[in-house]
């Protein structure tokens, strides 16, 4: 039987299978590369069938194109075939010259890149219905896969040598996903962020200045250390002797609460009720404190430099709430240092840490260096100022208001307009 012999409307309907067949392949390729890996591993864990034999396919990816592409490019090859015999008997040579340009056309719009548009937008459903297809075809062509395969793979080697690929995201391609590619309501998109940027930040950014700790001295008289005690505002007091950075202990006010109003109290009997201090480096990272809380069973930590002079306090609800935001309603209320003004300047005292000042006022002062606003300044001007002096820095106008004790009290702050 020559093709002469084959009736016409035969040809045409094999050229229409075969280019369904093309968008097949073409679709079901596309779809199983742009499939979410991550998403797939929490299907399969789901026991979604499709998403299992995806799985499977992916796994060997040489394998999965090696069926496709040799699917789609015995598809095309026979339409080719087909479509000359077309063009040679409607239009002769002329019909056999014009038949490649013809098919390729119908097989760029029909079997290229409408399927593969449709595939990449809606990846699950086709890829998934695609590897129940294509899982028994890769078994009955297994032999010219692994054969094709092997010749390609060769090939390649050469040129993929020390090239290493995991589907493991670093720290900044995982805030990438969880900023931009995760459903989450925005507080817990916060939090997420915040316990990753725990690695990128240390005790010294968060806590409680030296001069700014409330502290019994020991040496003071009974009756002024209770007066202090039931006008505390916190639940946990260092206790020390002649000054800071000699702490003997840390005082659980409620295991004073039986004292309060007593006077057969002394001093004996207060520092048996303390526990010993807990110490830690000013260079801890965060989330390294965190799980020493947890392991020592602590809940307040003394921050001292490398010469062992105490710089500061931290407290476990101080980590806490760099993860999950202050417990306050009004965030720029917790702030006393800043004060606005009517004119939407704002004064700002020199011991206010850069990190609350850019949290309260959604600024972005440098934090890499000095923790204070006067450290800031002050490294800045790289001198201590006599008088009042202006200064720009990083996109914020700077007036020095109030100077003594060799710091910088208070400073009057604004962002400067752009130029």
């Amino acid at each position: 039987m020559s093709t002469s012999d084959v009736p016409m409307s035969l040809l045409v309907s094999a050229i229409v299978v075969l280019t369904l067949l093309s968008a097949y392949f073409s679709g079901s390729e596309t779809a199983m590369m742009a499939l979410n890996r991550y998403r797939l591993r929490h299907l399969v864990k789901e026991k979604h069938q499709g998403a299992r034999k995806a799985n499977r396919l992916l796994r060997r990816p040489d394998r999965l194109l090696g069926v496709i592409l040799i699917g789609n490019n015995l598809v095309n090859f026979s339409a080719a075939t087909v479509a000359t015999i077309i063009g040679m008997r409607l239009a002769g040579d002329t019909g056999v010259l014009l038949a490649p340009w013809v098919l390729t056309f119908i097989f760029l719009i029909f079997a290229e890149i409408s399927p593969k548009t449709l595939a990449a937008a809606k990846p699950e459903p086709i890829a998934f219905t695609s590897a129940h297809v294509l899982t028994p075809l890769l078994q009955l062509l297994y032999p010219v896969v692994a054969f094709v395969n092997a010749i390609s793979n060769a090939l390649v080697r050469p040129f993929a040598k020390g090239a290493t690929t995991t589907d493991r995201l670093t720290t900044e391609e995982l805030r990438t996903v969880v900023g931009e590619g995760a459903a989450l309501p925005g507080q817990h998109q916060n939090m997420m962020l915040s316990i990753l940027d725990l690695d990128d930040v240390t005790v010294d950014d968060i806590m409680i200045p030296r001069a700014e700790i409330v502290a019994i001295n020991i040496d003071d008289d009974i009756p002024d250390i209770m007066n202090q005690v039931a006008n505390s505002q916190h639940t946990r007091l260092p206790v020390y002797k002649e000054n800071i950075n000699n702490v003997i202990g840390v005082l659980h006010l409620r295991r004073l609460t039986r004292y309060v109003g007593a006077e057969d109290i002394n001093k004996a009997e207060l520092l048996e009720l303390t526990r010993e201090p807990y110490f830690i480096p000013e260079a801890t990272p965060l989330h390294t404190q965190l799980l020493n809380f947890q392991t020592n069973k602590r809940r307040l930590a003394l921050v001292v430099d490398e010469y062992g002079d105490v710089q500061g306090i931290v407290a476990l609800e101080d980590i806490l709430e760099e993860i999950v935001g202050e417990f306050t309603t009004d965030y720029a209320a917790s702030v006393p240092e800043i004060h606005p003004q009517e004119d939407g300047t704002f004064l700002i005292d020199g011991t206010a840490l850069l990190r609350d000042i850019n949290r309260s006022l959604d600024w972005s002062l440098p934090i890499d260096g000095p923790k204070t606003l006067n450290g800031l300044v002050l490294e800045r001007l790289e001198f201590i100022p006599e008088s009042n002096v202006c200064l720009r820095m990083d996109g914020y106008l700077m007036e020095i208001v109030q100077i003594g004790g060799n710091m910088v009290k208070t400073v009057k702050v604004w962002e400067a307009p752009a130029p």
